[in-house]
């Protein structure tokens, strides 16, 4: 299980029903999508941030291990509007607003990122996914992404028992053995993938599957005063965006 997922199934929210926290995590994404990013996503960001670590209980540095891939890809990102490549001044130059574009593409990212992360901290897939047949996804669609969603851990967990096998044979010792142990890692991890989805397939068929995924869901209700705070909260943000952005620009 992926630290992301264990934390989720820990939080304090877990069983608050996903519409709730849906409201609040994608409702921030949407804001720092849409506001104008200054002061509007810096607002937004905050909220996330306080949000994830006050009463969602998100501890510190499980929030920063999940945080910092997306914040590379949008400092990567914003990177690239620093510069421009050509014209009159030479071939690499300091773009025209560059730093000032690239602030506000940071900003919007890395708040969007946060909602992101505020729903994926709180909400397991396992409680998810089965209920987006209710919301209208057709179910084989839902039961290929609950048996993708469990495949992924067992095919990581044996990656990681192969490379541990490889280390304690000195296979990663010199250049052309981590080659050799890198070509072995996928060889084999294909291998026990094709056995599992087999094994998996004989499972459900001596199960009697006939084409839906029947599992047990957690008992959650969609808590009317969450969702009206949340719905508050998302206001407030859009009109302190409005009423700070002139004095501020």
């Amino acid at each position: 299980m992926l630290p992301i997922d264990a934390a989720a199934h820990s939080s304090r929210w877990r069983r608050r029903h996903p519409v709730d926290k849906a409201v609040l995590g994608l409702g921030l994404t949407v804001l720092a999508i849409s506001l104008p990013p200054w002061p509007g996503a810096a607002l937004v960001l905050l909220t996330a941030l306080a949000v994830l670590l006050g009463p969602a209980g998100v501890p510190g540095r499980k929030l920063w291990r999940a945080y910092r891939v997306p914040l590379g890809f949008c400092v990567t990102g914003a990177a690239t509007l620093l510069v421009q490549v050509g014209g009159p001044d030479g071939f690499l130059t300091l773009a025209d607003e560059g730093p000032v574009r690239a602030g506000e593409l940071l900003l919007r990212t890395s708040a969007a990122s946060l909602g992101v992360l505020l729903f994926a901290f709180t909400t397991p897939m396992s409680d998810l996914l089965p209920r987006l047949v209710k919301a209208g996804i057709p179910a084989p669609v839902v039961d290929v992404a609950l048996v993708t969603y469990r495949m992924s851990f067992l095919l990581l967990d044996s990656m990681r028992r192969i490379r541990e096998a490889q280390a304690a044979r000195l296979g990663h010792t010199t250049r052309a053995a981590a080659w050799r142990s890198l070509a072995g890692l996928g060889a084999t991890a294909f291998v026990r993938a094709f056995d599992r989805a087999t094994r998996l397939q004989a499972g459900l068929a001596g199960r009697g599957y006939d084409g839906t995924l029947r599992v047990l869901v957690p008992e959650a209700r969609i808590s009317v005063r969450f969702t009206a705070v949340s719905v508050a909260l998302l206001a407030t943000l859009a009109a302190l965006t409005l009423v700070l952005e002139r004095p501020l620009t």
